[in-house]
């Protein structure tokens, strides 16, 4: 059976549709089902002066795309924020999580969201990571950062830093350790991943002089997992962890800064986030909405590509 990815483009004034636009110029290996207003779609082609033929039914070639149709509350101007749109966003994640889920899709790309418009709204949306837990009914995902072998996971995501060290509980990193070990053999097909595991200290606390959550919270969370014959090798420093590169199939990082600083100057606009423990595949860009590009031809499609190819390459292997 053909394999299907629905795609849903995030902000409609922000690169979202430009992004698209310029990767479907290329023929695909799988169907993609775009959520989104042809209206729209047509007239950002328009802008860019790039062809684009919409159609009903499935199809895979050079600047041809399938839609579904959700249209705008209010009409788009690039770059010009309408919270009035904020509605329509979340109908296309709606539709695109619902497909996944009654087998209608096989995986989910997503595009930047611009969280503002959708509170604005009215919608309480704190991001893609947490609407896609809740919409699925599970109690735990994780965030994970991919381009090529490099690789990092989050054991907290969006969290204040203030906050931070209370979340960092053995629960919480067994439990991230677990989605991400599954992740790399569903995903990427790693047999036995080789997983670092970063320390939450400056020096991995330099031996309990530099805080204690090493000692007292990851140690012995990486130890059951050596002992269970996991490659799990950690707590090490933050500041030489991503010297490994090439020794490690992963880093689980303890926080958002913490891992995507050295990830994204390596990787940026190349990279896919990819949301494991739901029950389908789910890649999004690993950038934001990007408003002063949006209609001006100069955005980057580089990690929409990326995302599209995981979802094609992973769809209908079971979820991660």
């Amino acid at each position: 059976m053909a394999r299907r990815i629905a795609v849903t483009l995030g902000e409609p004034a922000g690169i979202g549709p430009d992004i698209a636009i310029q990767a479907f110029q290329q023929p695909r290996n799988a169907a993609a089902v775009v959520l989104a207003d042809p209206h729209l779609l047509a007239a950002r082609a328009k802008r860019l002066g790039l062809p684009l033929v919409i159609d009903a039914v499935d199809t895979c070639a050079a600047g041809r795309m399938t839609v579904l149709p959700h249209a705008t509350a209010a009409p788009v101007t690039p770059g010009k924020l309408d919270a009035r749109n904020g509605r329509y966003v979340l109908d296309t994640l709606e539709h695109g999580v619902a497909g996944c889920l009654n087998g209608e899709f096989d995986a989910l790309v997503t595009g930047p969201v611009q969280k503002s418009v959708l509170n604005e709204a009215g919608i309480a949306f704190t991001g893609h990571t947490g609407f896609l837990r809740d919409a699925c009914g599970v109690e735990e995902v994780l965030m994970l950062l991919a381009a090529g072998p490099l690789r990092v996971a989050l054991v907290t995501d969006h969290a204040p830093l203030q906050a931070v060290p209370g979340l960092v509980t053995q629960a919480r990193v067994d439990r991230a350790l677990r989605l991400l070990v599954d992740g790399l053999r569903d995903v990427f097909g790693i047999a036995s991943p080789r997983v670092a595991v970063a320390g939450l200290n400056p020096h991995a606390g330099e031996g309990g002089w530099l805080g204690r959550e090493e000692i007292d919270v990851i140690e012995p969370v990486c130890a059951a997992w050596r002992a269970a014959g996991a490659n799990v090798v950690g707590p090490l420093s933050a500041d030489t962890i991503f010297n490994r590169r090439g020794q490690d199939d992963a880093v689980l990082a303890m926080y958002h800064d913490q891992g995507l600083p050295a990830f994204k100057q390596a990787s940026f606009g190349n990279a896919v986030n990819i949301t494991l423990g739901l029950p389908f595949l789910r890649a999004s860009v690993d950038h934001g909405t990007a408003l002063d590009l949006a209609g001006s031809g100069c955005a980057n499609a580089g990690s929409f590509r990326a995302a599209f190819e995981l979802a094609c390459g992973s769809a209908g292997e079971g979820a991660a």
